[in-house]
């Protein structure tokens, strides 16, 4: 049986310029009906979402997942905290890893893998003013070079 492609349905652009990210976890969500409805049509916002470890269980806050066009009173809150799922090694990984002072976890990407929704979650170490200054100069250093290249061929 052969595995379908995993779509990405939403991506957090802005973690990668504000982490380092040294790890990255794949992790389930609890979800209700109108909350997948949104995900499939795509309506879906990471922008200021991050993930945080309480009880030894790890939730996903400011996730916004629109309403559902056509749920009634079943519909959910757009911003609710949601539960992650995850093994219980990677959590206590997670757990021994925040705990050092400037790690946090961020949302990466969401996607639908084999009709389950899949967030990827990665540990990241925010970044200075003057990192992002730096990766930003490299960025361009690196276009001009492929510019360069693609005119010379």
């Amino acid at each position: 049986m052969a595995k379908k492609e995993s779509n990405a349905i939403a991506t957090n652009r802005k973690a990668r310029h504000d982490y380092h990210i040294e790890e990255t976890f794949e992790a389930g969500m609890v979800l209700k009906g109108t909350e997948i409805k949104s995900i499939r049509a795509g309506r879906v916002n990471l922008k200021d979402s991050f993930a945080r470890i309480h009880k030894g269980e790890v939730y996903v806050h400011n996730l916004h997942i629109s309403e559902y066009e056509q749920g009634n009173q079943f519909n959910h809150d757009p911003t609710r905290a949601r539960k992650l799922l995850l093994h219980r090694k990677e959590i206590n990984q997670l757990i021994g890893q925040t705990q050092q002072k400037g790690y946090s976890l961020v949302p990466l990407k969401m996607y639908i893998k084999n009709g389950v929704a899949k967030l990827l979650i990665g540990l990241g170490k925010g970044k200075k003013k003057y990192d992002k200054r730096e990766d930003l100069k490299q960025k361009a250093m690196k276009r001009e070079v492929e510019r360069a290249l693609k005119d010379r061929y």
